[in-house]
């Protein structure tokens, strides 16, 4: 049985990784007492007795815990921001080109970043296919549920609640997030998009929106059907899908996926003006699902394996 230790299960990923996985009957998950949580030389055991380690913690402490890692064996699956664009780590988005197989066999892997996941399924296969330039200037609008923001906006919006959460938040707004790096890197771009990351009123869930104008795309001749098949495609395996149309009256919510931990992709819009979105939840496909699905790969599992699908 494989042992499993998750490093931060305190926090808003690491508890949601430790509920799934307490469902797990073939998997062993290693815990530490309360007075034990932050013990170095205790996490130091337990990372390398385990043959896989979630960190969930911020990214200093992140890279404090690999260090730790003495064991050759033990696989670390990083969901904080600070391995994301490191060298010798494997991006955990099993479902772009090339990267299943290399997961499979990863000892380092970087849980890519819940914004970053949304956007990167919509412009990386466009890049790869040579239908977006690599410098191509792109927005892109990210709502996302308040459970993102992690304990301290959970209560805010629960216990603590002001007129001004009932609306959405704009926040980043000096466009530093910390999710851009990793959006370049994966997706080939060299110029950064102008974000919009939007705080809602509901719990989770996730829709990013990116819109193109048919001139900015390489080949004038691609219509929105072709861009449908090239999705549809591109996604025939893994835990992202092509969705034609939404039954939702005209409307797309944020919180349509919330609790599953599948990522739907969309091509709205007419032939001059094209609106690509991705919906999914940022707790799931956005996080701990997208973790547990790459230690399903590490294992050797399929990959779908106590995820919530349907």
């Amino acid at each position: 049985m494989k042992k499993i230790f998750i490093d931060g299960s305190a926090g808003t990923t690491g508890l949601r990784i430790r509920e799934r996985l307490a469902e797990r009957m073939d998997l062993e998950v290693v815990t530490l007492s309360e007075e034990l949580r932050k013990d170095v030389s205790a996490r130091r055991d337990a990372l390398n007795a385990a043959d896989v380690a979630f960190l969930c913690l911020p990214d200093a402490a992140a890279i404090e815990a690999v260090a730790l890692v003495e064991n050759p064996k033990t696989v670390i699956i990083d969901t904080s921001t600070a391995h994301r664009t490191a060298d010798g780590w494997e991006y955990g988005f099993p479902e772009l080109e090339g990267r299943r197989a290399r997961l499979a066999a990863a000892t380092r892997i970087a849980n890519p970043g819940c914004h970053a996941s949304g956007f990167v399924a919509l412009i990386e296969p466009l890049v790869r296919k040579g239908l977006l330039k690599s410098e191509t200037a792109l927005c892109a609008t990210s709502l996302t549920g308040y459970s993102g923001g992690g304990k301290k906006m959970i209560a805010d919006y629960e216990t603590a609640q002001t007129p001004l959460h009932l609306g959405g938040r704009q926040y980043a707004l000096a466009q530093k997030h910390k999710h851009l790096p990793e959006m370049l890197k994966v997706c080939g771009l060299t110029t950064a998009p102008a974000f919009l990351p939007i705080v809602v009123p509901h719990y989770s869930g996730m829709e990013v929106s990116i819109p193109l104008f048919r001139s900015q795309l390489t080949d004038a001749s691609v219509t929105i059907d072709d861009l449908k098949r090239l999705y549809s495609s591109y996604y025939a395996k893994g835990l992202v899908r092509f969705a034609d149309a939404p039954d939702e009256g005209g409307f797309l919510s944020s919180a349509a996926l919330s609790g599953k931990d599948v990522l739907e992709v969309s091509v709205y819009g007419n032939e001059d003006r094209i609106l690509l979105v991705s919906r999914f939840d940022n707790l799931g496909k956005g996080a701990s699902g997208a973790a547990i699905q790459n230690m399903n790969l590490v294992l050797g599992v399929d990959e779908a394996t106590g995820l919530c699908v349907m």
